[in-house]
């Protein structure tokens, strides 16, 4: 015999249902928006659709590379990026160049300021969303060299007992920090307002080497107080930082917890995803593989994803395996560099990270 369910009975087990169902809808509706960040590479400007393919095979759909000289136009940017999207591949950043006056406080600065301001206005009228930047006097990439890692694979090592004697170079000089300070300043409080009214976020890369003089001249973004001063000298989510944790980890801090702290704030504008095993903060140190350095790498992937980061992370610096150096056209960037397998391997370990965080 069938049991009859009272009218009451059906609301209060409707209601059970609803009970059970509601929390299970709400975590649909937190889940749903999750919006994640996305791996890129670099390429070069003319890279053509058979290197372009490769990258796609990767699961890579986001690019960066340097930008055209300054001051950039609207036409130049449109036919790039058109280029790169009939191969399916969308521009995360273009590097900005062309700085050299402005960095020195020399005459002539104001016209490149000028033509980094028309730039930024021509990359927000067609949807660029990040510019980088670089602001050292000197970069002291004399202190690389090639060192054996697991297997006689290539690692790039920095030692600054090497070089740190070496002599200023004539046409860069000699420059102080409160010098270069007072020229950072000056050329970001031109520049961010546009940024701002552009829509465009710009990210000045950290000194790397992080070393305290480079052939006579001081550093301005080479420790974690120089980077919070940075985006405190023109308070704006455009005016962030590129989140290296590698050179996060070669200064001696803490990668996840300075992650955390730019984070939070909206400073992180785009990320290095890089490793290494440090010996001195900052003097000395070794680039190795993603898995084998002292960054905790799934942890600094698990707080991006936690803050909502939803640009572009580059798992740069890939390290030189034999299936690489064996090929005739093989010329890497640093000395211990790798080629296209070192970057296979670099996005399959970042490619994990992500989705494990992401889970």
């Amino acid at each position: 015999m069938t049991k009859r369910v009272s009218r009451r009975g059906f609301l209060r087990a409707a209601g059970a249902v609803a009970a059970v169902e509601q929390p299970r809808t709400a975590l649909r509706e937190r889940v749903a928006p999750l919006r994640l960040p996305h791996l890129c590479l670099g390429v070069g400007a003319r890279t053509g659709a058979k290197q372009l393919r490769k990258l796609a095979q990767l699961g890579i759909d986001h690019v960066l590379m340097a930008g055209p000289p300054p001051p950039w136009t609207e036409q130049e940017l449109r036919e790039r990026i058109e280029r790169f999207g009939q191969s399916g591949f969308t521009i995360s950043n273009l590097r900005l160049d062309g700085l050299t006056k402005t960095i020195y406080g020399r005459e002539g600065r104001d016209d490149e300021i000028e033509a980094a301001a028309a730039s930024i206005r021509a990359a927000g009228r067609v949807g660029l969303p990040v510019i980088e930047y670089n602001f050292y006097a000197h970069r002291l990439t004399e202190g690389y060299h090639e060192v054996a890692g697991r297997g006689g694979a290539g690692m790039t090592a920095f030692d600054y007992d090497r070089v740190k004697d070496l002599p200023p170079v004539p046409e860069v000089g000699v420059h102080s920090a409160k010098e270069l300070w007072s020229n950072l300043r000056y050329f970001l409080e031109a520049v961010v307002p546009v940024a701002e009214a552009s829509g465009v976020r710009l990210a000045l890369h950290p000194n790397d080497p992080p070393v305290p003089v480079s052939r006579g001249s001081e550093q301005v973004m080479a420790t974690l107080d120089d980077w919070k001063k940075l985006v405190a000298l023109v308070p704006s989510p455009a005016n962030g930082l590129t989140y290296d944790c590698g050179v996060t980890c070669e200064l001696g801090e803490d990668p996840v917890a300075v992650c955390r702290y730019f984070g939070e704030r909206d400073r992180i504008n785009h990320v290095h995803f890089r490793n290494v095993q440090v010996r001195r903060p900052r003097v000395d140190y070794v680039e190795v593989f993603p898995d084998e350095g002292d960054v905790d790498m799934f942890g600094v992937m698990r707080e991006l994803v936690r803050l909502g980061y939803t640009g572009a992370i580059y798992p740069e610096h890939p390290r030189a395996l034999d299936v690489d150096r064996q090929r005739p056209d093989f010329n890497p960037y640093y000395p211990g560099g790798g080629g296209y397998t070192g970057e296979v391997y670099n996005v399959a370990h970042a490619q994990a990270m992500l989705q494990a965080a992401s889970g």
